[in-house]
């Protein structure tokens, strides 16, 4: 018997030394994993070493972690340890947060079940799903904010996860928040020193006085690059039509923005330029402000439409969207967005001060041209027809007398066209005025936005003088809706312009190079050219050249 009640107390102290050795060497596990979680500052390998540590702690097959989305309801992201790449694409997409994840989400607090299917929150896994029965999940806080939390299933040796597990998860969870903080600072600090590195590029090539579209690209491609995004989009608003037109597309599909034209009102940016604040989309794709081509966005997800100016002067929209999956703009990223905007607002300011000064400069020598020519060119012409007329009274010869008289003819007709064409060097009045050829040159100019690339144009005839002002009206909004029209159905790489006045008729020529009228293009625009044609005694022709593309001829009579 004393033999017997030793042989019981060795047995129990040697049980009691493995549990202390065992304890031991969990502590020590438990100190490795936090110095290797402490280790990392890019928060995807701190995350995913929270992962694998939490694992190897518990002695579990899976492990994931999720991390809550700003909503505070989903899972914006989900890291996964034991479940292969062959059986990930099995499943399918990851988990959003139902369920006994959920459930985590709703009440944060460590939950521990020995049989995953007893819970009443759970509802059975997805097809292909690895079986999996024990579980356990804590929440890690970040600063008294959840961010997310650890799963762990299936203890290994069918066993159940039990206290101990729990604590020591507990611990792993408190480590891991200090480390998570520690990364997204580190982040947040990398971030902002590109943001400074991208303004002050921004900022050089403001003042060395760049071109505008040189500019605005820069800015769209500097925000796309340290954001993550997979396209950037910059549209600008046409002056009185209430829609906005894509004037510049870099990234994913871009080739099929260009030159987009969408409305104002019930749009993505739409709403961010009429509220003058940044507006978010978790999934572009298939978010109803899309209202035109939501197949531009395949492949594409997040978006955040950012508006360009401050206050009354809104100069446009940019717009950067993410893959799909991507994680959503946060509030953090959008705010650098928005100082990056203003410099592209700046850029904008810059260029219409460049060009109200060239116009100036460019009126200025219209204004010398026109002295010039008035004051020289017309008066040697009429000297020359009055010395004309006079020695035709001394010509005796009759076929001669009729040639000088020709002559005096022709330099009448020139003298009224000089005169025509002081008249428009002179002309500084706005779209509402008579002058034809700035308004066309204005017109033509607008639709530069729209189309992607400036038309040519070509002008002929006395079009200031000999073409009333009811048949101007008419003309330019002809040369308006023919060339948004060129914009929005065509696709065209180059598209001519050109006006002429005759003698009796004034003639708009359109031609681009694009798809030609297809037979499902809308009708409305080409009925309205045709109409204003026959109310003025004039005709539309629509005729497609055997090269491909479109010509549109729009005649009326001026006399």
């Amino acid at each position: 018997m004393p033999q017997l009640r030793l042989d019981e107390l060795l047995d129990e102290v040697q049980t009691r030394l493995d549990v202390v050795r065992g304890t031991r060497d969990r502590i020590h596990r438990l100190m490795e994993a936090v110095l290797s979680v402490g280790r990392g500052l890019e928060l995807e390998q701190v995350l995913r070493r929270i992962t694998e540590a939490a694992a190897v702690l518990v002695d579990a097959e899976y492990a994931a972690l999720g991390v809550i989305g700003p909503d505070g309801r989903k899972l914006s992201q989900f890291l996964t340890v034991g479940v292969t790449q062959e059986e990930i694409r099995a499943i399918g997409p990851y988990p959003s947060g139902h369920g006994i994840l959920g459930e985590l989400i709703r009440h944060p607090e460590p939950l521990r079940l020995p049989r995953i299917a007893d819970h009443p929150a759970s509802y059975g896994f997805p097809p292909n799903h690895p079986p999996m029965s024990s579980f356990l999940g804590v929440p890690i806080r970040v600063r008294d904010q959840v961010f997310g939390n650890l799963y762990l299933t299936e203890k290994r040796g069918d066993a159940e996860f039990d206290a101990e597990d729990e604590a020591v998860l507990s611990t792993l969870a408190v480590a891991a928040g200090v480390a998570i903080d520690n990364a997204r600072l580190y982040e947040e600090a990398k971030r902002r020193e590109r943001w400074v590195r991208a303004s002050g590029k921004i900022t050089s090539s403001l003042l060395s006085g760049r071109p505008r579209d040189e500019v605005i690209g820069l800015v769209a491609e500097q925000a796309k690059e340290i954001t993550g995004a997979a396209l950037a989009v910059v549209a600008v608003p046409v002056k009185d039509t209430g829609t906005m037109a894509v004037e510049l597309a870099i990234g994913e599909h871009a080739e099929t923005h260009r030159g987009l034209v969408l409305s104002v009102e019930g749009t993505l940016r739409g709403e961010a330029l009429s509220a003058g604040k940044p507006v978010t989309s978790t999934d572009v794709r298939n978010d109803p402000r899309v209202t035109q081509g939501s197949e531009r966005f395949a492949g594409l997800g997040p978006a955040v439409a950012v508006p360009i100016g401050t206050g009354d002067e809104m100069r446009g929209v940019v717009m950067l969207v993410r893959v799909a999956g991507g994680p959503v703009f946060t509030g953090e990223e959008i705010q650098p967005l928005l100082g990056f905007a203003g410099q592209a607002a700046v850029a904008m300011e810059l260029a219409d001060r460049r060009s109200d000064a060239e116009q100036i400069t460019l009126l200025e020598d219209r204004d010398r041209i026109a002295r010039d020519l008035h004051d020289l060119a017309i008066q040697r012409l009429f000297s020359t027809g009055m010395t004309l007329q006079s020695a035709e009274r001394i010509i005796q010869h009759p076929e001669a007398s009729e040639r000088v008289l020709r002559a005096v003819g022709d330099l009448d007709e020139t003298i009224k066209i000089i005169r025509s064409t002081i008249f428009g060097l002179r002309s500084r009045e706005t779209g509402s005025g008579q002058n034809l050829r700035a308004r066309a040159v204005r017109t033509v100019g607008e639709a530069v936005s729209v189309l992607g690339f400036a038309p040519s144009l070509r002008m002929e005839g006395l079009l200031d003088t000999q073409v009333p002002r009811e048949i101007a009206d008419h003309a330019v909004a002809v040369l308006s809706e023919a060339l948004t029209n060129a914009a929005r159905h065509a696709h065209a790489r180059h598209v001519d312009v050109a006006l002429e006045a005759g003698s009796s008729y004034l003639t708009i020529t359109v031609s681009d190079d694009g798809v030609g009228i297809t037979a499902d293009a809308p009708r409305s625009g080409l009925r309205n050219l045709a109409e204003r044609a026959e109310q003025l005694g004039g005709k539309l022709e629509l005729s497609s050249p055997p090269g491909g593309g479109t010509t549109l001829v729009w005649r009326a009579p001026t006399a």
